[in-house]
């Protein structure tokens, strides 16, 4: 009997499998907004038990890519409806994962009177491409006050209570893969003196601060959060005291009741391996589900779900070529290969246009 795709709870949310869509920047929110080719996108991949949106910001500082969808105007709520409807209709559950971009962005991909904000004045290396002028540098940000931490915060709970109007059945806070939740974390990117610099405790109490917030907002049974030990993306490199602050947080997360932790390893892209010792750390400290993805097939994810390792299993790439993927796991039948060249390029080419099984002649 597999358990990957065996019934599945997340709380008292019923799943009807362990298979999680993982959060996939697309890029097709022409005007940062939520749109009928995106309906079908995600309607097209609930096959899955749980999809996890996109990154989708929850303010006008944290569009720093191009065409990524927000979650802050009425606009953007009316759009994101036509989404956890049709994903609704095919029997899914959906969250919407809030990404704020921080440092990694550009002043060209915001809308007017956007602002790239950090916790400190730091320039992320590397560069972001813009629609208007191509590749350009990642600027110097802007470091926050205290009152912008405030009203970012109030910008998370704003959001979070949009998804609920929106119809998704929860919010999954991206505090993972260099963007600003992380970015206060990590002492390379947070240099600050204040409360919030510093020592882990204060390094960590932004996104605590957020994830608190938004559970007394909406439920913490309708919050996860997604964190990446040993990621090194979007300049965040490795430091001695990692697995110890990362523990910290594992209790920490715990205490707020959280309905799932989302552990990303990035193993399988070339970033260090997340060790096996942080893993059963978060899975002994935190008692709701932890959810892990990177590089699964299968087989892997039979084992560690078999193992107790994890209680739901996240796949990306497959998922974004293999609309059908869970038809063609369950037939052992190959997989379309993703066009990386459409990733992230506008329209429904390498989006809505991998073939399925039935659509395929005999």
């Amino acid at each position: 009997m597999s358990l990957l795709f065996s019934k599945a709870t997340l709380g008292a949310l019923p799943l009807k499998n362990h298979l999680v869509m993982a959060p996939l920047t697309r890029s097709r929110a022409t005007g940062n907004l939520p749109n009928e080719l995106m309906a079908q996108y995600y309607a097209q991949r609930a096959g899955m038990g749980l999809i996890i949106t996109e990154g989708t910001s929850p303010s006008p500082n944290g569009l720093g890519y191009a065409r990524i969808p927000g979650i802050f105007s009425p606009e953007q709520v009316a759009g994101w409806n036509k989404v956890t409807d049709a994903v609704h209709a095919k029997g899914a559950k959906i969250f919407v994962q809030l990404m704020h971009t921080g440092r990694i962005g550009h002043q060209l991909n915001l809308p007017k009177g956007g602002r790239i904000v950090a916790p400190s004045a730091i320039a992320a290396a590397g560069q972001m491409y813009t629609d208007a002028e191509g590749m350009k540098d990642h600027p110097v940000p802007e470091a926050m006050s205290e009152a912008d931490i405030m009203m970012t915060t109030a910008e998370y709970v704003n959001a979070a209570t949009n998804a609920v109007k929106a119809g998704f059945d929860g919010v999954e806070l991206h505090s993972a893969n260099g963007y600003l939740l992380e970015q206060f974390i990590r002492p390379n990117s947070n240099v600050r003196t204040d409360q919030y610099g510093g020592s882990i405790e204060n390094r960590a109490r932004f996104v605590l601060e957020v994830a608190e917030a938004v559970a007394a907002a909406i439920g913490k049974d309708k919050v996860g959060i997604r964190l990446s030990p040993y990621g090194v993306f979007n300049d965040m490199p490795l430091y001695p005291e990692m697995e110890a602050d990362y523990t910290y947080l594992a209790g920490k997360l715990n205490a707020l009741g959280l309905a799932y932790i989302h552990l990303v390893d990035h193993s399988a892209q070339g970033a260090p391996k997340v060790p096996d010792s942080i893993k059963a750390t978060f899975r002994k400290t935190f008692k709701q589900a932890l959810i892990l993805s990177g590089g699964y097939d299968v087989a892997r994810a039979e084992a560690d779900l078999a193992a107790g390792r994890a209680d739901l299993i996240a796949f990306g790439k497959p998922i974004l070529a293999n609309p059908d993927l869970v038809e063609r796991w369950k037939a052992g039948a190959a997989l379309n290969a993703p066009d990386m060249v459409t990733f992230y390029t506008p329209g429904a080419k390498g989006y809505t246009d991998y073939p399925t099984l039935v659509a395929q002649p005999a």
